[in-house]
C-alpha cells in the first residue's frame, strides 16, 4: 500500500514523535540523518503521544482531500494503542466507557448539528 502524505504545516513541527522505523526510512530516501532521542519517562512519552494524535487528528480532517482516510484513521488507531498500552489499559476499557457514554448522551447517529447555544 503506497501511504500519501497530506502535507500539512503541522506535519513540520518539531519535536515530534515519530513511528520507530521512520529515521531510517529518511536516511535511506534522501541520505540523512535525523537527530533523534528516547523518551525514556512515561508523562513524557504520554505528552507527545497527545500533541501525535492531535497532528494525525488535523491530517484526518484534511484527508478526503487527498483521498488516505483509512490510513490516517489507521495512523489515530496506533495513537490509541500506544496510549492504552503505556496506561495499561484495554481496548475492551475504553470502549465499555464509550457505550456509557453513548447511553447517556447519545451518539452521533442522528447527526445533530448544533448552530448555537442560546444563553438568556
Amino acid at each position: 500500500m503506497d501511504f500519501k502524505p497530506t502535507n500539512l504545516p503541522i506535519e513540520s513541527e518539531y519535536p515530534k514523535l515519530v513511528r520507530d522505523n521512520i529515521p531510517a526510512i529518511i536516511k535511506a530516501k534522501e541520505g540523512v540523518d535525523v537527530k533523534t532521542r528516547i523518551l525514556e519517562k512515561d508523562e513524557e512519552y504520554l505528552k507527545y503521544l497527545l500533541k501525535k494524535i492531535v497532528e494525525e487528528a488535523t491530517e484526518l480532517q484534511h484527508s478526503g482531500k487527498e483521498g488516505n482516510t483509512q490510513e490516517e484513521l489507521g495512523d489515530v488507531l496506533e495513537i490509541i494503542s500506544a496510549i492504552l498500552k503505556l496506561k495499561g489499559w484495554s481496548m475492551e476499557d475504553i470502549i465499555k466507557v464509550q457505550k456509557e457514554k453513548r447511553e447517556k448522551n447519545g451518539g452521533f447517529k442522528k447527526r445533530i448539528l448544533m448552530l448555537e447555544n442560546i444563553k438568556k
